[in-house]
């Protein structure tokens, strides 16, 4: 009796074992025959293009194909995208909602900030959105200086729309600069790719307009503008423009200022008392413009976004009406916890980056940039340095200010 229940367990097991073996067999199946027909609907609805070099091919050939592979990365990108429901004027439900070539308009996003303020690692934040065609300091071309008064004002406000209308043909300067001085081009790194590979059509002012006009997302980083002239995109309605000025504790902007030769040898760049005479007049407009355009227009601190990126960095992406993609949450992890790259890096220890000054500066030098800038730190919400201990101790930044 014992052999007997000994074999019928024994039986039993190997088919047990051989039920749920035939039973995974068929899951795999099925998961692999789904996985399959996704594939191949994917593909016939984007589908494949090969890395072709461009020699012994015509420029249009070229452009074709790249533009085709570029749209294929956006619509795989911007599948299961969850559109946010937000005031941003329009009832958006689908990315054709936002593509220029397809009579939409993308949302815009615009930083406005001042030199070694942070703005790089915002709009580094914003462009790690996988769909975002990214405007790097478009004004690069006009030098190290900021544009307060006609006619430099004009032109630079005519670029910047231009710009957002993926209007290339009007920029011909802009295209002939970024030829030697390139930053304005390396940092879209979705443009660079293919500026890198095929280097005959990167100038190509038809290129760059329909490959612009691909995105759904466009951001843009300005640093030579004053608010007073800046808020001349909000008051354009067709353009739907966000825009966030970014400010900094002026003792670091100077601190980190002392180091990059370019901004030592422009007075515009060097000067606390210039630069605190721009921070008082934007707060000024930055006063009205809250009101004005309460949707529209919003301030925040580097040292709040550094303290609390991904908190900070989700209210931003709220405002824009943008969806926190993973992608911007992986950029974030990787990004804000460690040093390193150099100056102009955006690896950055982030809760540490905003307070160097209180290390870097010697207390007389706090002194005179607090006796130029008293009215600026008082109504941007930042802290009188006492003394050399108090300097190195103390929290500059008061959470509770007016904006």
């Amino acid at each position: 009796m014992f052999i007997r229940n000994t074999l019928i367990s024994q039986h039993s097991d190997k088919l047990l074992r051989s039920t749920f073996f035939n039973t995974l067999l068929l899951l795999i199946f099925l998961h692999l025959s789904n996985a399959d027909i996704r594939l191949k609907r994917n593909f016939n609805k984007y589908p494949v293009l090969l890395e072709v070099p461009s020699e012994g091919r015509n420029k249009s050939s070229v452009i074709e194909d790249v533009l085709n592979r570029q749209q294929r990365d956006i619509q795989l990108s911007m599948e299961n995208y969850r559109y946010p429901k937000n005031n941003h004027g329009s009832n958006i439900s689908d990315i054709d909602d936002l593509l220029m070539n397809k009579g939409g308009r993308p949302l815009r996003s615009v930083i406005l900030g001042y030199w070694r303020g942070g703005s790089t690692f915002l709009g580094e934040i914003l462009n790690s959105h996988p769909a975002n065609f990214y405007h790097f300091e478009p004004l690069l071309d006009f030098g190290i200086l900021r544009i307060r008064t006609p006619p430099l004002t004009e032109q630079a406000i005519a670029n910047l729309i231009a710009l957002f209308n993926c209007d290339y043909d009007k920029l011909q300067h802009y295209i002939e600069y970024g030829k030697t001085t390139p930053w304005g081009f390396k940092y879209n790194p979705r443009l660079w790719k293919n500026c890198e590979t095929y280097k005959d059509i990167c100038w190509d002012s038809n290129y760059l307009t329909e490959f612009c006009r691909l995105f759904p997302f466009q951001s843009m980083k300005i640093l030579r503008l004053t608010l007073q002239i800046a808020q001349i995109l909000l008051d354009d309605e067709k353009l739907g423009v966000h825009m966030a000025l970014l400010v900094r504790d002026p003792r670091g902007l100077v601190q980190s200022r002392k180091h990059p030769k370019w901004c030592q040898d422009s007075h515009d760049c060097s000067d606390p008392a210039l630069l605190c005479a721009d921070m008082v007049s934007d707060y000024e407009v930055a006063v009205q413009l809250k009101d004005k355009y309460p949707q529209n227009f919003k301030v925040i601190r580097y040292e709040d976004l550094s303290t609390d990126p991904i908190s900070e960095s989700k209210e931003l992406f709220k405002f824009y009406g943008l969806n926190f993609h993973s992608d911007v949450q992986n950029y974030l992890e990787t990004h804000t916890l460690s040093d390193s790259g150099g100056k102009f890096s955006t690896f950055r220890n982030s809760k540490a980056t905003p307070f160097h000054w209180r290390d870097d500066l010697d207390f007389e030098e706090v002194q005179e940039i607090q006796r130029v800038c008293s009215i600026a730190m008082r109504l941007w919400g930042y802290a009188m340095a006492a003394n050399q201990t108090h300097q190195k101790e103390f929290d500059p930044v008061i959470r509770n200010y007016p904006l």
